[in-house]
């Protein structure tokens, strides 16, 4: 599976980030999707032993964006535009889980994407639909400054 870039100070990937997740991406070609497994920790919950709900939102945000990168140049970033995100039962802090996203359909200058979080057994704790479209000129302006941090780190 061929790993995906990561920044430096983004919240999910952000390898500089003191208080990020600091999630890895690998893409499966054959499944078409994207993976990331991780770990949230307790000081990230909501409730006791519970991941916070903008946490769950946030991880499914970015395994949306990482799902249409599989086969695009690394560079050619999309942007949410809705977010809708379905909790299907409480996901746990302190756990093994891990993130899968895939292409529904693109079109024009825009995406539906899909995402899920799991548990080691394959239960589904949360689920996602999200419409991306191309980021904005005024995007990439900013992004001239951090597109030297945008790599694979080992």
């Amino acid at each position: 599976m061929r790993k995906q870039p990561n920044s430096r100070m983004c919240f999910i990937c952000g390898r500089q980030n003191p208080v990020g997740l600091r999630l890895d991406f690998y893409e499966d070609h054959d499944a078409g999707q994207v993976r990331a497994e991780f770990v949230v920790p307790d000081h990230f919950q909501g409730y006791p032993g519970v991941i916070h709900g903008g946490i769950v939102a946030a991880v499914l945000d970015e395994i949306s964006g990482r799902a249409i990168m599989i086969g695009r140049p690394d560079d050619e970033l999309m942007a949410t535009l809705r977010l809708t995100v379905r909790y299907r039962r409480p996901t746990p802090t302190e756990t093994p889980l891990t993130g899968v996203g895939w292409v529904e359909r693109v079109g024009g200058r825009g995406a539906r994407v899909a995402g899920e979080i799991r548990l080691a057994d394959g239960t589904v704790t949360a689920e996602c639909e999200t419409l991306l479209a191309d980021v904005p000129d005024s995007f990439r302006v900013g992004w001239e400054d951090e597109v030297q941090y945008w790599k694979v780190y080992e």
